[in-house]
This record gives structure tokens, C-alpha cells and sequence, in this order.
């Protein structure tokens, strides 16, 4: 019996042995970008700043563009998510060593993709990416994130509806996000006002007033 536990754990060991540890930059990078996404949702833009720099530094270590160029995508989704429009300028520098799906995704958060494009995406962004009924595609994606940015790209090509804004601000509430809620609040607010809704506008604003401090 004790020969026999013996050899079981000389097994183990050996199998343990066998299984090369990750790489440093491999970790770090994950753990970096991790911590940019979460800096970013909460508003501490200069924490985001830093992180997003050492997780581009670490992937850049590598050689590979490709790897890079999915940590821009990354960041210019929880740009949108936060309504942060703006072109995604450090992916397109490395476009061309990019896969064709990373391209499409990059067309689709800029709401340019194209029909051909579309098999391409994540699964959760091929309904709003096909004119897929807006508030119920928004709804149907399970993941929080994925669901603002789903959001903020309907908004973009003028086909987010006021069910639309208020899923994304409550799914921004519901996670804590500081960054996209006072942004879809502000949007909500807008509408709200050119509507003529006064009393809504001002309900918006004293909740955009408490998620910045003000209150």
C-alpha cells in the first residue's frame, strides 16, 4: 500500500513537472488589462491609463500585433460601452496584421459592419449587428459588458430607443459602473428634455449629480 502511494505521487509530481508554468508577460498582461477594464467602468481614468499602458507594453514584448491589436479592441469596447465615440485609432494602426474577425469587430463598434462582416462577431453581437429588433437583442446578451457595448453601437448608428438607453443605464447601475452610467443617464436626460419632459430631466440629473459626488 505505502509502495503504491508512493509511486501515485511520484505520477503526480511528474505530471506536475510536465506542465510548463504560464509566462510572466502572459499573467501580467491579463491581469493588467483586467484591472484597465475595471478602472475604466469606474471613472478612474488615470488608474486605466497606466494599466492599459504596462498590458500593451507586456503584449508588445511578444512580437505579435495580433495580440496587441486585441487588447485595443478591448479598450475601444469599454470606450463605447461608456459612450466614448471616437475612432479606434490604435487598432487600425495594427489592422494589417489582424485576423479578419478582430477587423470585423472593429467595424462593428465603429457601425460600419458589413453583411459579410457579421458571422464574424462574437455570437451576442450578430442579432443587433443583423437590425435584429434593438431592445430585445440588448436584453438577450447575458453579459454586462457586452450588452453596454452593444448598446452604445445601436446609439451610434442612430437606432438606440429609449428602451434601449434605459437597459444600459440600468445595467450599468446594477454593476456599480460609474463611467457608462452617468454617460447613458446623460443621453436619457437629453431626450428626456427635447421631449419637453422637465420633470423627467430633472429626476435624470439628480441621479447623474448623486453618481458624481455632487449630491
Amino acid at each position: 500500500m505505502r509502495r503504491a502511494w508512493l509511486l501515485a505521487f511520484v505520477l503526480l509530481l511528474a505530471g506536475c513537472a510536465a506542465k510548463a508554468p504560464a509566462p510572466d508577460w502572459q499573467m501580467n498582461a491579463h491581469d493588467s488589462l483586467k484591472r484597465y477594464v475595471a478602472s475604466a467602468l469606474a471613472g478612474a481614468e488615470r488608474a486605466a491609463a497606466a494599466e492599459f499602458v504596462r498590458a500593451r507594453s507586456e503584449l508588445a514584448s511578444t512580437g505579435q500585433p495580433a495580440l496587441v491589436a486585441r487588447a485595443e479592441l478591448t479598450r475601444c469596447a469599454v470606450l463605447v460601452a461608456s459612450l466614448v465615440l471616437e475612432p479606434c485609432s490604435g487598432f487600425e494602426a495594427l489592422r494589417a496584421d489582424a485576423s479578419a474577425a478582430e477587423g470585423a469587430y472593429a467595424d462593428y463598434l465603429a457601425g460600419r459592419v458589413l453583411p459579410d462582416q457579421v458571422a464574424l462577431l462574437p455570437p451576442q453581437h450578430r442579432p443587433p449587428a443583423q437590425g435584429a429588433a434593438g431592445a430585445e437583442a440588448v436584453r438577450a446578451i447575458d453579459d454586462p459588458l457586452a450588452r453596454l457595448v452593444a448598446a452604445g453601437v445601436l446609439l451610434r448608428t442612430g437606432r438606440a430607443s429609449p428602451e434601449v438607453l434605459a437597459i444600459a443605464s440600468d445595467t450599468a447601475s446594477a454593476q456599480g459602473w460609474r463611467r457608462p452610467l452617468l454617460a447613458w443617464l446623460a443621453v436619457q436626460a437629453q431626450r428626456a428634455e427635447q421631449a419637453g419632459d422637465a420633470a423627467q430631466a430633472q429626476r435624470l440629473r439628480r441621479r447623474m449629480a448623486l453618481v458624481a459626488g455632487e449630491q
